[in-house]
């Protein structure tokens, strides 16, 4: 009897693709494992078992399998549910979804190898760069396709690699490689041979002549005594000693080196109990749990500042405390960033974040304890990229900011909106989902009107305080009136002054980043423009470069016009680094700070800026859209839209 199996391939073609397997694989595999599997003349990819079957291809012979990966399912029954109605929804390939959701690590790729052939050759017939490959496998069994561009100094080197091929000097072969790697701790022990006090004492007298020996030994005395696994590099800053002499112990038998595998990233926080809510927020509280009972998306319509975050905490312990999954989705890494430090002193190592910031492995070690249930997942942070985690327990999905346009992935496939998305893993899962914002998108909330969604209203503010003044200002006229100051109206800036005066500070924003969106010859109109995508290259006055924000295609600022030859080349329009630079002029005496895409590339890029603007280290920060997704300083008391 024939067995088969479906399998989703992470390329853009919309079918599964059969294979055949054994009838011990067909018992042992099960739908959601890995397997790697031969497709094309050469290529190997990781497929996911998506059926196992006993129908037959009729029109070609199936291929069988190159090799199993897995010991038990990497993605669950929902998820691929979940999947199939992405790529149905939105008219994309399963393969395309899978490649999205999976950490990258998981989709091994093969690697072209190249090894020496047995027979003599004769040296004659090899040209340079083929002779240069020869002579690298005379000392090394085997050369990957980039260790031989390495060697060569070369990009291209397929043509080589054939015509060795065709010499007979070389046989490829095609090998999988495994991309993440486990973190390992390096910790400290006793060797057996002393567990007795005698032997104890032995060994003291013994190292009597080695003092910082001893002196190593002695401090693993002193840390053992909290009865916990002693990592080397405590004891190294404990006793004061390098690592050098802990390896001669090791080398004399004295130690024993051993590691234990850790996640790269956890929470440690000392948790504190939730806040007292409200008479408002109770109230919504309330109402929330009351639409709960009979329908299963509530909008939370709350205005700024009513305290959400405060409401979403008690849902939150509710639903830990009922042994289930929490997912709150973000619509920003900035806000990702802020909302870890508040919840974290709720629920301490009981979060885990994942988003595009975090590294390969990071989000391994992620995916895995969101698999195994584990306690250090029970909330799952993070931004639209989370929705795909391998939830097996889910009570509960928070979308806060739901009206926010960032939710929805334009490039590459799949083009989703990970709003819509959570509201039916949640129907998969049976779980509940609120959606919050102080501003709701016009979906939900004819959504609320036709009753499909419950509505909750938060409309009083956390301590009663007033809604913000808004002023609107005339630039026009005030330009007229020849009463602005650069981009800055004089009410601006006086309003700017008496903020800093009251030591509070001010955000502005300005949705556009570099210095200017557009350079223009005054003699002849033309501004360059991007090669790929036909749009005006934005100037970029720190690196003096034009770069397009689309491709991220990039090249020096010209110093003359590339079509009259003119050198009267004037900027137009203003970005955040324009206005950076006309305060640093305005006002010397503080502190200025940038956020935006060129100034938060970093892993740690957010919270770095955000930690300092908090702890008032600066005064006027001036940032693009990532500023107005909700973050939350208590010393603001002016925000300004420059060009409203």
């Amino acid at each position: 009897m024939s067995y088969f199996i479906d399998v989703i391939l992470p390329i853009p073609i919309q079918k599964t693709f059969m294979y055949s397997i054994t009838k011990d694989e067909a018992n042992f595999l099960q739908k959601g494992m890995r397997v790697a599997v031969s497709f094309g003349k050469t290529k190997i990819y990781t497929g996911l078992v998506f059926k196992i079957h006993q129908i037959a291809p009729t029109l070609y012979e199936a291929k069988e399998i190159h090799q199993i990966l897995d010991k038990a399912p990497l993605v669950n029954e929902e998820q691929l549910k979940h999947w199939q109605w992405i790529s149905d929804y939105y008219m994309c390939s399963l393969g395309d979804v899978y490649r999205a959701a999976l950490p990258s690590a998981f989709l091994l790729e093969s690697e072209t190898v190249l090894t020496k052939n047995e027979q003599e050759i004769d040296q004659s017939i090899l040209m340079d760069d083929e002779f240069l490959i020869y002579e690298a496998l005379q000392y090394q069994s085997q050369l990957t396709i980039h260790q031989v561009a390495t060697i060569l100094g070369k990009k291209k080197v397929m043509p080589i690699v054939n015509s060795l091929l065709e010499k007979s000097v070389i046989r490829i072969q095609e090998e999988i490689y495994e991309q993440y790697k486990p973190k390992l701790v390096k910790y400290v022990r006793l060797h057996a041979n002393y567990a007795t006090d005698a032997s104890l004492e032995t060994l003291l007298e013994s190292l009597s002549r080695a003092k910082k020996q001893r002196e190593a030994v002695l401090s693993f005395f002193q840390l053992s005594a909290n009865k916990k696994p002693i990592k080397a590099k405590d004891l190294e800053v404990q006793a004061n000693v390098s690592s050098t002499i802990l390896k001669s112990l090791v080398h004399k038998n004295i130690f024993e080196f051993y590691h234990i595998q850790t996640d790269r990233i956890s929470f440690k926080g000392t948790t504190n109990n939730l806040k007292q809510l409200n008479e408002f927020q109770e109230l919504a509280l309330k109402e929330i749990k009351e639409t709960f009972t009979t329908k299963d998306v509530t909008l939370l319509h709350g205005i700024t500042s009513s305290g959400k975050t405060e409401v979403y905490a008690k849902l939150i312990q509710e639903v830990l405390d009922a042994g289930k999954q929490v997912l709150f989705l973000l619509p920003e890494i900035a806000l990702t960033t802020q909302i870890i430090t508040r919840l974290q002193m709720y629920f301490g190592n009981q979060i885990s974040v994942f988003h595009s910031k975090y590294s390969m492995n990071e989000r391994v070690e992620v995916w895995k304890n969101v698999l195994e249930n584990k306690s250090k997942a029970g909330i799952l942070l993070g931004a639209r990229s989370a929705l795909f985690l391998p939830f097996s327990n889910l009570g509960l999905i928070v979308v806060d900011e739901e009206h926010e346009t960032s939710y929805k992935q334009f490039e590459p496939s799949p083009r989703y909106n990970a709003r819509d998305a959570a509201i039916v893993l949640a129907k998969l899962h049976a779980a509940k989902i609120l959606l919050g914002s102080a501003t709701p998108s016009l979906e939900s909330y004819f959504n609320t009107a036709q009753n499909k969604y419950g509505l909750v209203a938060l409309n009083r503010r956390h301590g009663d305080v007033q809604l913000p003044k808004i002023e609107l200002i005339d630039v026009k006229e005030k330009q007229r009136k020849k009463e602005m100051k650069g981009h800055f109206s004089d009410r601006m800036l006086l309003l700017i002054q008496e903020a800093l005066d009251a030591k509070e500070q001010v955000i502005l924003f300005q949705n556009r980043r570099g210095y200017s969106p557009v350079v223009e010859c005054k003699t002849c109109g033309v501004s360059p423009e991007c090669p790929n995508c036909d749009v005006t290259l934005t100037f970029h006055k720190f690196k003096q470069e034009l770069r397009c924000h689309y491709c991220n295609y990039q090249r020096a600022m010209p110093n003359s016009c590339g079509a009259c030859g003119s050198n009267t080349l004037n900027t137009k329009g203003f970005g955040t680094e324009q206005i950076e630079m006309e305060l640093k002029v305005l006002f010397p005496d503080f502190k200025i700070g940038r956020m935006d895409l060129d100034t938060t590339r970093g892993k740690h890029g957010y919270q770095k800026i955000i930690t300092a603007f908090e702890s008032k280290e600066i005064d006027i920060l001036v940032g693009t859209q990532m500023l107005s997704k909700g973050l939350d300083f208590e010393n603001v008391s002016l925000v300004g839209i420059l060009n409203a």
